[in-house]
């Protein structure tokens, strides 16, 4: 929990950013500016320092880059975190008092059903300036090349490929909500079964504007260009490397600085959680301390707002007169969070074999069949790979799972061709033959067997389950790579029954 406290002093010079000004005796807060000269003695007035107290007087201004840069985050997995901006915020040993602190609004955001057991249930109290229900009807918009339902989209065992999403050119504005395109999916988000892979190609942020996925929960993998989320909960800046979960019903606004590309793997069953080690035991692949979950930020804004909800796979949106973003406290577990891929601590085999790639997962969603997954998100990352008399690439396979991958950066040591590069994809389906290009199986079957350290790229895997079925756009995009299925076909026919 932030701690504050209240100081007064004499008006003084104030250094901050190489600017005389004066402070004044004012609370200190989340806002603070580390760079003045007498912090923490007192805190000034600049306007990048400064919050709103009072509505309609001065509005929240947007944080400069260097406070992105230097977030303060809360770390774990499976926390019951708290967060206040305003010291007394959060009510003691309760959760809605008769009236709150600062005259607040008392709100509970569930993440799961009320009767789920302890340990899996979530939600999270907030504390806001007005609640949410303040708005205006919702009304139906467009859904632009989002798809939910997929009765009608196409079926097809072929393996296929993609090669990057274009960029929205300089003359377009296109934020993140409109920059999303959906690559395939299966079940029903209004029976919250199945799951969604989406690509998305942006370029603008989101101008009084947020979004709520009513339908599932987004994993976001930016691929190029950093993400500025703002959410109900405080901030994340999401960068290439790293991985963000938007768990359902959470309201989230992204700016960007510029052109930015990736991708989101949506789940409608539950909600992710990092996988059960087995024998491993208890250390070792994403470690718990290392996911970073937002601190409080409000702001008290008047202003014409818009939000957007994704609801049953149609878009709505109302009409606010205010920021959303107005949470001044909260406590709970149902919370945004971020993780560095960096961080991943690696196991492979030390003797023999390949193993399988369910060793290198980072998240799990888990159907009600103990080990079968609605979506695991499975990284390859830099590793050594010392395996004696070993086939080191994967092998061919057939798998009861769909596969679906796409690279942060480099290349994939399973093919050695140009066609599957960053911000790329391609989609295996349940039993469909796959593996290395011929390329890649010549040259393995005859490398010398030395510890070779791979740290030539970062690629990713969504696997599911369920049999995705793959949306017109994705079919009919000039992204397409239509020859993909022919880097098979050089492969020789090596079989001589008289040598062993």
């Amino acid at each position: 929990m932030m701690r504050c406290n209240w100081l007064y002093k004499v008006p003084q010079p104030c250094l901050c950013n190489n600017r005389k000004e004066t402070k004044r005796p004012t609370e200190i807060h989340d806002y603070r500016n580390p760079r003045c000269s007498t912090f923490p003695f007192s805190i000034c007035l600049c306007a990048s320092n400064m919050t709103p107290s009072l509505r309609n007087k001065k509005a929240a201004v947007d944080a400069t880059s260097d406070d992105w840069n230097n977030l303060a985050y809360q770390v774990g997995w499976g926390n019951h975190f708290a967060s206040e901006v305003l010291p007394g915020a959060l009510p003691q040993h309760m959760n809605n008092p008769q009236k709150c602190n600062y005259g607040l609004y008392c709100e509970q955001l569930s993440g799961t059903a009320f009767t789920l057991p302890r340990h899996s249930n979530q939600r999270t109290w907030l504390y806001r300036i007005l609640p949410p229900v303040v708005h205006a009807e919702y009304v139906n918009v467009t859904s632009g090349d989002v798809v939910t339902d997929f009765s009608k989209e196409h079926t097809t065992p072929q393996q296929l490929r993609w090669g990057p999403m274009a960029l929205p050119a300089s003359s377009e504005s296109v934020d993140f909500v409109q920059g999303l395109k959906t690559i395939g999916g299966a079940g029903d988000p209004t029976m919250k079964t199945g799951m969604a892979v989406h690509m998305y190609a942006a370029n603008a942020s989101m101008v009084d504007k947020c979004f709520y996925n009513s339908d599932g929960d987004f994993l976001v993998v930016p691929q190029e260009g950093s993400l500025r989320i703002l959410t109900e909960m405080g901030k994340l800046l999401v960068s290439p490397h790293e991985i963000v979960v938007l768990p359902r019903g959470i309201r989230f606004s992204i700016d960007v600085d510029g052109p930015v590309r990736g991708y989101v793997l949506e789940v409608y069953n539950r909600h992710f959680v990092i996988p059960d080690l087995g024998p491993i035991g208890a250390n070792g692949l994403a470690n718990p301390r290392d996911f970073e979950h937002p601190t409080a930020w409000y702001e008290d804004r008047d202003c014409n707002y818009t939000v957007v909800t994704k609801f049953a796979g149609n878009m709505f949106a109302a009409h606010m007169t205010f920021s959303p973003f107005n949470v001044v406290a909260w406590h709970g577990n149902y919370v945004p969070y971020k993780y560095n891929l960096d961080h991943f601590c690696t196991m492979n085999s030390v003797n023999y074999d390949h193993p399988d790639p369910s060793i290198y997962t980072v998240l799990t969603c888990q159907t009600d069949e103990p080990g079968c997954a609605v979506a695991d998100f499975v990284i390859f990352p830099p590793r050594w790979m010392v395996q004696e008399k070993t086939f080191r690439p994967p092998y061919y396979h057939r798998n009861h799972m769909t596969e679906f991958m796409g690279m942060v950066y480099g290349h994939y040591d399973a093919k050695t061709d140009d066609g599957f590069v960053p911000g790329g994809a391609s989609l295996h389906s349940c039993h469909t033959a796959h593996g290395p290009d011929t390329e890649t199986f010549l040259a393995a079957s005859s490398a010398d067997l030395k510890p070779v350290k791979f740290d030539g790229g970062l690629a990713f895997m969504f696997e599911s389950t369920y049999i995705m079925k793959v949306t017109k756009y994705a079919m009919t995009c000039p992204q397409m790579d239509h020859d993909y299925y022919k880097c098979w076909q050089p492969l020789p026919k090596l079989f001589n029954p008289n040598k062993l």
